[in-house]
């Protein structure tokens, strides 16, 4: 997965549908998620599309690595940019981690319609509970 600063250089390039075009190639970049994967306890409340997020723990480290999915194209490269800032960090920088100031160089809320940024806010607090979460044990 390419890092947020990688992303951010390429997006600043682009404008429009192709920003579009490279959230769709970001989301068929993610890492699969097994269907199994995908139930009630991994899914995303309030996004306009289904999305699905589950942590897992390296290893050793105690770095976050996370597999995401979604149904719809963009919102897949939405999630990707949100998992882009915080993959394999350490649990507890996830926890204290911005992730929306992380974001805001994208600009998300006015290069997208509402409906595909309502469930940002959600996919972040949702990823910094499970990092909290692993913190903590």
């Amino acid at each position: 997965m390419r890092s947020l600063d990688d992303i951010q250089e390429e997006y600043e390039f682009l404008e429009g549908d192709e920003r579009y075009r490279l959230l769709i190639e970001l989301g068929r970049e993610l890492e699969d998620m097994p269907d199994a994967l995908k139930t009630d306890a991994t899914l995303v409340r309030g996004c306009s599309a289904a999305v699905w997020v589950y942590p897992t723990e390296t290893a050793g480290d105690g770095a976050l690595h996370f597999l995401a999915d979604s149904n719809a194209a963009i919102t897949k490269g939405i999630v990707a940019l949100v998992i882009a800032a915080v993959q394999d960090k350490p649990a507890r920088e996830v926890a204290e981690m911005d992730v929306t100031a992380a974001l805001d160089p994208f600009d998300l809320k006015n290069q997208l319609s509402s409906n595909r940024t309502q469930g940002v806010p959600n996919m972040i607090a949702l990823v910094k509970e499970h990092a909290a979460r692993l913190a903590d044990a």
